[in-house]
This record gives structure tokens, sequence and C-alpha cells, in this order.
């Protein structure tokens, strides 16, 4: 048996029922430690809970990756690429590829009695996928295309109080082309993500609406959008994406052009990076505040076994080995407390998840509760991290051990 862990393992049980001037500031040690770690927990669940639900309303809009004609144009009155010149069944063969659509856009001005507004409509295929709507469907239903053209669209909750009307309503968007033309569509549905950027501008509707406006053939979209599995592979998938498509061509000769999501609101994502900063402030000043009470109550316990020590080190026990002792000792106590830590913080996180009890301003966080993202992976990866930070703070107090003389030690009292 580990000699160093027997005597850690019979001094902490030893000290039970007796009091020592150690006790108070163990106490507390464990109590910051506990604290400190369920707020580590509650932050990196909260913040990478925060950038997954941002992320995924950034991406309902606008997919992942988007194939669209190789212009400078940047507007989304866009140019047509033809439906021929892309393999789709190769792109949604690459791994981790989890759909792709094709997507067509025009601006144009929605118009009621009384109020007047700037949109985009989004035209849509038969190939689109709801999930993300359907998840954010406040009222109405989606509608589903037929063979025969719909004039169903999905409008926002902000654009439908802002333009008074509901559904079932007719309304009328124009668009500014020569010659002006108007089309009537009936709201369907009506959504709200809590984005309200992209909620006050896109209209969802049937994509030959936008065809027929721009005078394009049945074959010819604005491009394609293209959904994946995990977010922290865009860039590798981006490339994979694009490797697919170097040898396709427009009619008029130019190529396609391939975008991931972060390089068409690189403002968003790096607003999002920005929060990773504040994660890793969080965890170090409670790393830090842990450490330094770990390291008060190691330099008492010290203090109280000066007479032990000296007896070790006259029976010949070496330096590191007595260190060990002590290391071994304070080990279990950030154990107990990093125990408790997990449990409030998970508690917490749990009840946060399934009952919503902190509720938040959608317009100011564009989401409605606090989101959180639990994941197994940073629960170990936080508390051995912890772990290894709070016991290397201990190495450099547990070097007053050497320092210590076994005949003095030894009349200490």
């Amino acid at each position: 048996m580990n000699l160093e862990l027997f005597i850690a393992k019979k001094i902490t049980t030893g000290e039970k029922g007796e009091k020592k001037m150690s006790h108070p500031i163990m106490k507390i040690a464990k109590i910051s430690i506990s604290l400190g770690i369920s707020v580590m927990i509650l932050a990196v669940a909260i913040v990478t809970g925060f950038k997954s639900e941002i992320i995924n309303k950034v991406t309902g809009f606008g997919s992942h990756i988007q194939i669209t004609n190789y212009d400078n144009n940047s507007s989304f009155e866009t140019q047509p690429i033809d439906k021929s010149i892309i393999d789709t069944n190769l792109i949604q063969q690459i791994y981790g590829i989890r759909h792709i659509q094709a997507f067509a856009t025009k601006p144009g001005i929605l118009k009621t009695k009384s109020e007047i507004q700037g949109i985009v409509l989004n035209g849509i295929g038969k190939d689109y996928d709801w999930n993300f709507f359907s998840q954010n469907l406040v009222d109405g239903e989606i509608f589903r295309l037929e063979e025969k053209k719909s004039n169903k669209i999905l409008i926002s909750e902000k654009l439908s109080k802002l333009l008074q009307v509901k559904v079932g309503d007719k309304i009328s968007v124009y668009f500014i082309q020569q010659p002006p033309r108007e089309r009537r569509f009936v709201i369907s549905g009506i959504y709200n993500t809590g984005m309200e950027e992209f909620d006050k501008l896109f209209l969802i509707c049937d994509m030959r609406h936008i065809q027929k406006l721009n005078d394009w053939e049945e074959n010819q979209v604005s491009g394609y959008e293209v959904f994946i599995d995990d977010f922290d592979q865009i860039a590798e998938l981006s490339y994979l994406v694009k490797q697919s498509t170097a040898s396709s061509f427009t009619q008029d000769g130019g190529s396609v052009k391939v975008r991931s999501i972060d390089r068409k609101y690189p403002q968003i994502f790096a607003w999002l990076e920005m929060l990773d900063i504040n994660v890793w402030i969080i965890l170090s000043l409670m790393i830090l505040v842990a450490g330094i009470n770990m390291i008060s109550g190691l330099l008492i316990i010290i203090l109280e076994k000066t007479s032990m020590i000296g007896i070790l080190k006259a029976l010949g026990t070496a330096n590191w080995s007595i260190r060990k002792v002590f290391l071994y000792q304070a080990s279990m106590i950030i154990g107990k407390g990093m125990f408790w830590g997990n449990v409030i913080g998970i508690s917490i996180c749990l009840f946060q998840y399934y009952f919503k009890i902190v509720p938040l301003d959608s317009a100011n966080y564009y989401v409605d509760t606090v989101p959180i993202n639990l994941k197994i992976s940073h629960l170990v990866l936080l508390n051995i991290g912890s772990l290894i930070a709070t016991v290397s703070m201990l190495l450099v107090p547990s070097y007053l051990i050497t320092k210590i003389s076994p005949a003095k030690a030894i009349r200490f009292d």
C-alpha cells in the first residue's frame, strides 16, 4: 500500500472530533472549492449553450455553407446558377454533411394600408428542411409545396405586429424593377426566433415566385444551402465542398463561390468568440480563489503537524515523501469540495434546462431563457483541469516542509 496515502488518510480520519485550528480554515476551503466548481460548471454550460443557440438561429436562416454564383454582388439580388452544374449527390456523400437544399432570394417592400417595410423573400423548394421554422413557429402552420405554385408565406411575429396582420391575411410585396411588380401572398404561419435583425428581414415563400419575377428558368436558383452535423468542422467541410464544386462553371463561364456562415456574418461570430474570454477569466479567478484558500489551509496543517514531520524526518523519511503526505491530504479535501460543487452546479443546470426558471429578454439576448449546454466532456475536462491546477499551486507551499529541522520539530508544541 502507498505509505504516504495511508498516513494522509490516518491524519484526516484522526482529526474528526478534535478541535484544531485548521478545521474552520479547511471548511472554508471546501466551501470555496464547491462554489468555484459550481460557478465554473454554470459559466461553461451557459456560455456554450448561448453560443449554440445563436449559431443554430443564424444557420437556420442562412445554413452552414452556401454555394452561390462567384460575382462581386453582396446583395440579396443574386445572379443565378444552373442546378445541373452542382452535383448534390457528391456533396451529400461527404461525411458530416446533413442536408443540402436549393434557395433563391429577392429583396422587396412589404406594404399594407398603413405600414411599409423592406424585406427579403427567401424562396424554397420541395427539398427544404422545415425543422428550424417548425421549432420557432408561434401561430399558424408551415406550408407544403405541391405541383402548383403556392401563394402561402411565412412571416415573423415582429413583422406581423409591425404591419398589424395575422394568419390568413393577405399581404402585398412590391419589387423595384423594370417594370415594377407586385405579388400577393396569404400568411400561412408566424414564427419568432428572437433574432430581431433576421426576423424583420426574412419571409419564406415558394421559390417559383422568385424565378418568375427574375425571368429565370425552372432549373435556375440563387444557390444551394448546405447543413452540417458539427459546427466545429465547418472549416474542413467548407474546404471539401469547395473541392467538390471546383469544376462547376456557370453558363457565362464563371465559377461558383463556397462561403461558410462565419465568413458571411463575421461580426456575429467575432462577438461569440469574445464570450470565450469571459469564461476563461471566470475559470481563472475561481481556481485562483480556491487555490489561495487551500494554500492557507495547507500551511496551517503543516504548522499543526510540525511534531509529526520532525518524527518522520528523524526516522529517515525523505522530504518529498513527507510532502506527498500533505499533498494527498489536500487532494482529498479538494476532492470533497469538487464533489459537492459538481452536485450543486449540475443540479442548477438541470433545473434550468428542464424548468426554464431564469427567463431572459429575447430583444436583448436573442433567447427567452438562460440556455444550458451540459456535456460530459466539459465536466470531465473541467474537473481534471481544476484538480491539477489547484494541487499544482500547493507544490510551492509544501516546500516549507524541507526547511523544518527534526530536532526543533520534535520539541515543537
